[in-house]
């Protein structure tokens, strides 16, 4: 998906002259083809996020689109003010492509594993934030976000991850995507979640269990019109993602079906990471059965669950 995304930067940057890549540090390689056809709009910098943020809102107000690509932790924590008074404020057409999304770095540990990212970027004004679940999502996408009026956050997943969406004729910024028939189940899911997920909703259907899955590459705005329809049809709803309970997904739901006085809300069951610092270490696979996003794992919450509810 990685490969995807910054592939796509080149393809745009040829046809708009205004596209600039930025990287901080992100080793040797990376779109090689771009900086040899396209070297005066490839810039490649250190370890000094701050200083990029300002520097790439200062060529947005010249009148360029950069793509500023770097690990999702420095993107977020480190560069929180930044994002907010100069890309926020003054709306700003800045893309914020953050490698490492969730638990992708694992092996680095909670320096690394960005986790709270979409809790942080959601409070800032003016910031849409994007999660493809694989690398097609993510190809229709990318051309898409040259025309929108101010600063978006990409997030990345691991890369190599399964095609959900090859299938699906329509795929947009601001719409999600459904898959399957939650009559029983909804998963509402977003970034690499959503093949999780898809694995659970094949095992239960061997129960002739009706679970489907709302898969939203747009976090922010949410798509809360299909929400709504969605929860209007199923029995248990499930928002899984790879993040912190706190702020995420799952709370974007919460306040959706609030906001819409759903009384869908009480059947809303949040799965994600507790709100701590995930210790173990591990690749990503490990931890993500750690923290209870393996599709095995999954698939024993929802059970569990289904049970409680006939006793």
């Amino acid at each position: 998906m990685r490969k995807t995304c910054l592939d796509m930067v080149y393809e745009i940057a040829k046809k708009n002259n205004k596209v600039i890549f930025v990287g901080s540090d992100i080793g040797p390689g990376v779109l090689d083809e771009f900086k040899k056809k396209i070297p005066e709009r490839f810039i490649m910098e250190g370890v000094s996020e701050q200083y990029l943020t300002g520097m790439v809102s200062g060529l947005a107000i010249e009148g360029f689109i950069p793509y500023f690509n770097t690990i999702a932790t420095f993107l977020t924590r480190r560069n929180f003010e930044q994002n907010i008074i100069d890309l926020g404020l003054h709306k700003l057409p800045v893309r914020l492509i953050g490698n490492g999304g969730g638990l992708v770095y694992a092996p680095l540990g909670p320096t690394h594993q960005a986790i709270e990212d979409i809790s942080i970027m959601r409070t800032i004004p003016n910031m849409m934030i994007i999660a493809p679940c694989d690398s097609n999502e993510m190809k229709h996408i990318m051309p898409q976000t040259v025309k929108v009026d101010g600063p978006i956050y990409i997030r990345l997943a691991r890369g190599g991850d399964k095609v959900v969406t090859n299938k699906i004729k329509r795929i947009k910024i601001g719409k999600s995507i459904s898959f399957g028939d939650c009559k029983d189940i909804l998963f509402v899911t977003t970034g690499i979640t959503t093949q999780e997920c898809l694995e659970v909703v094949d095992r239960l259907k061997a129960k002739n269990i009706k679970a489907g899955v709302l898969h939203n590459s747009t976090i922010k705005p949410f798509d809360e019109k299909s929400l709504i329809k969605a929860t209007k049809k199923t029995k248990l709803i499930f928002t899984v993602e790879e993040h912190l309970v706190s702020g995420g997904l799952g709370s974007i739901v919460l306040e959706t079906l609030n906001k819409k006085n759903s009384q869908a809300i009480t059947k809303v069951n949040r799965i994600g990471i507790n709100n701590s610092f995930v210790k173990k270490y591990g690749n990503q696979n490990d931890l993500l059965d750690y923290c209870g996003l393996s599709a095995k794992k999954i698939y024993s919450a929802v059970t569990k669950k289904l049970h409680e509810k006939k006793t």
